[in-house]
């Protein structure tokens, strides 16, 4: 089953075309990495499939709903990481997942909390105020919230950024069980190595177009550095 379409996807702001025509699919259990440069327009991109922001022209259908006027049944089969947390500082970790959850309706509310709390290890901290933690602490929970409802697909935004080697181990544990029961990921990373280990699918964005893509198994190991560089000499 195809889980993101995108069709000649278009976003300008003002007299600035960020995005310029982009074709994108992703199918069913796919984890795909989208590389390149800063400017390149990856975080408009995902904003855009998160539902955050509308495209200028195009369409892009989300498990097999439109955008943006069906976002609301997009939303519920989502879980994003992006730049900002979407947190509140005065809930705790614990009252922040409980908010999500009631949101989903998730059953058996209290065990999936303590078991996403434990799994990003803020377990012995969940009644503190999340706007006392540090940057990689409200990371580590924006995470958490991320995966809370077990969702089709998962949007991260340069998702290690912040996090100490621990989390940064937790995080790549939490993506390989996701995709490991068929879930959809879309990654935005700069990190070559750590995308290369994780991602079944390279995908390079520069100057608002999808410019290069490839499987993993297309690739020599340790040779996407050089894929990368060839697809923005292009």
């Amino acid at each position: 089953m195809t889980m993101i379409e995108v069709n000649k996807l278009v976003k300008r702001f003002g007299l600035k075309t960020v995005l310029r025509g982009i074709d994108f699919r992703v199918e069913r259990g796919e984890f795909v990495a989208l590389l390149g440069p800063n400017g390149a327009g990856k975080t408009t991109f995902l904003r855009i499939l998160a539902s955050l922001s509308r495209p200028s022209m195009g369409e892009v259908r989300i498990a097999g709903y439109r955008l943006p006027s069906q976002a609301s049944a997009v939303r519920r089969r989502l879980g994003v990481v992006s730049h900002q947390p979407l947190l509140y500082g005065d809930l705790s970790a614990e009252e922040n997942l409980r908010f999500y959850g009631r949101m989903y309706a998730l059953d058996n509310l209290d065990r999936r909390i303590d078991e996403v709390l434990e799994m990003v290890g803020l377990a012995a901290r969940r009644r503190d105020l999340v706007r006392t933690f540090s940057r990689g602490m409200q990371q580590r929970l924006a995470i958490g919230r991320a995966v809370l409802h077990d969702p089709d697909v998962l949007l991260l935004d340069e998702p290690h950024t912040g996090l100490d080697q621990d989390a940064c181990a937790m995080l790549d544990h939490v993506l390989r069980d996701v995709a490991s029961r068929g879930r959809t990921v879309v990654m935005t990373s700069h990190d070559l190595a750590r995308a290369e280990d994780l991602a079944s699918r390279f995908d390079i964005l520069s100057r608002g177009l999808i410019v290069a893509s490839a499987p993993r198994h297309a690739l020599r190991e340790g040779n996407l550095l050089d894929f990368y560089r060839r697809a923005l000499e292009n």
